[in-house]
């Protein structure tokens, strides 16, 4: 009998981001209810906050089947009780699963009126994505998120229109190589684009790797 191949995938960066990236969620995010995480990529990020941010639900999606696969092979190596298999979710589609009318069934028993979606975390996607994603992003947190509900984002950002520092303007060229919708996006008008959402800007975290963590707050 073969032994089936592993599908878990892995991201170097996950290592080196995970703790300073828990130690901000576990002072920004909200004590109860269930964290909608958009673009779950290999799972990595899933397993290693789930068990530290309990009693709080982790709910991970993504749009690439490969990896759900990644991140169902690691929630399988790496259970824990509040935990749960990824939706299929694309951040700029007009509206989630996760509002649908058969709502449980997409969220495979997740009970939404015991555990409501009181945050979103976004990690490392809207530089790699076109800018419609991170609209959608922002206009799903801005529909979903309750009054006091937070959207977390990571990654680089340019501030004033200027990079960071120069390794994030060449990653920023590599990434409009590869496709020129993609590319380290301006905090201004990110955070501009929130506002239309109701989404008001809380903080920002400077981070590993010139990276930032940018807090925003659902307000009615």
């Amino acid at each position: 009998m073969s032994t089936p191949p592993d599908a878990r995938r892995y991201a170097p960066a996950t290592e080196r981001n995970r703790e300073p990236i828990l130690a901000v969620l576990q002072r920004v995010l909200p004590p109860t209810g269930t964290v909608l995480e958009i673009s779950s990529g290999t799972g990595e990020h899933a397993v290693f906050f789930a068990p530290r941010l309990t009693p709080r639900q982790w709910l991970p999606s993504d749009l690439d089947p490969l990896a759900r696969d990644s991140i169902v092979a690691w929630q399988a190596a790496a259970p824990a009780e509040n935990l749960h298999p990824p939706l299929a979710l694309d951040a700029a589609a007009p509206l989630w699963p996760i509002e649908s009318e058969n709502v449980k069934d997409a969220l495979t028993g997740l009970d939404l009126q015991r555990y409501p979606i009181t945050a979103l975390v976004n990690i490392n996607m809207i530089h790699i994505s076109p800018w419609a994603a991170c609209l959608g992003l922002l206009a799903g947190a801005g529909r979903i998120l309750p009054p006091g509900g937070i959207l977390y984002l990571y990654g680089p950002y340019k501030q004033n229109g200027q990079h960071t520092a120069p390794s994030n303007a060449a990653f920023d060229a590599s990434l409009q190589t590869q496709n020129p919708d993609w590319g380290v996006r301006d905090l201004e008008v990110v955070v501009t684009a929130a506002k239309a959402h109701n989404l008001a800007l809380v903080e920002t975290v400077a981070m590993p790797a010139n990276n930032l963590s940018v807090i925003f707050r659902a307000i009615a």
